[in-house]
């Protein structure tokens, strides 16, 4: 599917909320939950099985050649078996994780709420619902690297870069945002941003602060003066600021600052704040930022 065949929203579309052992897991469903019920959109809990490293073919291929044919064969009719009650642990596991979050969402009223289980690369998972979704929901680290504080998880870029849909990464907490940022750099890629959340019903009634990084050059007065107009068009009590400063440590001040329960951004692009955002510094904004953040193609 090529980009021009994936819209960035799908309206009507499901909530995926991704779902694993860490930390990360209530608040992801805490967001997904509100998220769903802002759009008033079917919320499904995804959990996906990665492939164990390796597989079977490389402890096949460790083993030729260094014992006996007739024991290679029981110790691989051993690994088979192995494999085989790891595989259904891996399952039933991820059943009682879905468990658990359908059990935290009980009482809630949504028009639909589905749990799936998925067996392979997170990513590829994703990329294979995404026809259906209108925004993921997911933590900003896995259980593998839930205590690395100041590291993204081992998906998150992969992710980013290859979703369309909007992407919700959640912090380890949620409480309902009362006020969002919306980063602006004064590019294309802002403007669509700024129509995106000035048509969606997910933040409506929040106020909102559009903010830039950098110098107020005329191309950015104008650039914010054209979003504010739009979402004060659509309802929105909006605020406009450019901050001095490098993105990556402005922006961050700024909503400490004005107590932003929420950053919005858009990815990719070429200008300082979406080259730092996800460029050769490696996604330095997701890495340190101390709330949840909403990433837009």
């Amino acid at each position: 599917m090529t980009d021009s065949e994936v819209s960035t929203t799908n309206v009507g579309g499901k909530v995926i909320a991704c779902i694993d052992e860490s930390r990360y897991a209530e608040s992801v469903c805490d967001y997904a939950l509100w998220s769903a019920g802002r759009m008033e959109a079917p919320l499904s809990l995804l959990h996906v099985i990665p492939h164990p490293p390796g597989g079977r073919v490389d402890s096949e291929q460790n083993l030729s050649g260094t014992i006996g044919f007739g024991a290679k064969s029981r110790l691989l009719e051993e690994l088979a078996d192995l494999d085989a009650q790891r595989s259904r642990l891996e399952v039933e596991h991820g059943r009682h994780l879905l468990a658990a979050a359908l059990e935290r969402m009980a009482g809630e009223s949504l028009t639909s709420i589905e749990t799936r289980q998925r067996h392979g690369d997170l990513v590829d998972a994703l990329i294979a619902v995404e026809p259906e979704t209108r925004m993921f929901v997911v933590g900003k680290r896995g259980a593998d690297t839930e205590g690395d504080h100041g590291h993204l998880g081992g998906h998150l870029e992969h992710i980013i870069r290859a979703l369309r849909r909007p992407v919700l990464i959640a912090q380890q907490s949620f409480s309902p945002p009362g006020r969002f940022l919306f980063a602006h750099d004064g590019s294309e890629t802002a403007r669509k941003g700024v129509d995106i959340v000035a048509a969606s019903p997910l933040l409506q009634g929040i106020p909102c602060h559009v903010v830039s990084a950098g110098s107020n050059s005329t191309q950015i007065a104008t650039a914010l003066e054209e979003a504010g107009r739009v979402l004060a068009s659509a309802g929105f009590d909006v605020t406009t600021a450019v901050v001095s400063g490098e993105p990556e440590t402005a922006l961050p001040r700024y909503h400490a600052e004005h107590d932003i329960d929420l950053l919005i951004m858009g990815a990719y692009g070429h200008s300082r704040v979406r080259r730092f955002f996800l460029g050769s510094t490696t996604a330095d904004m997701i890495r340190n930022c101390t709330i949840s953040l909403m990433v837009l193609r």
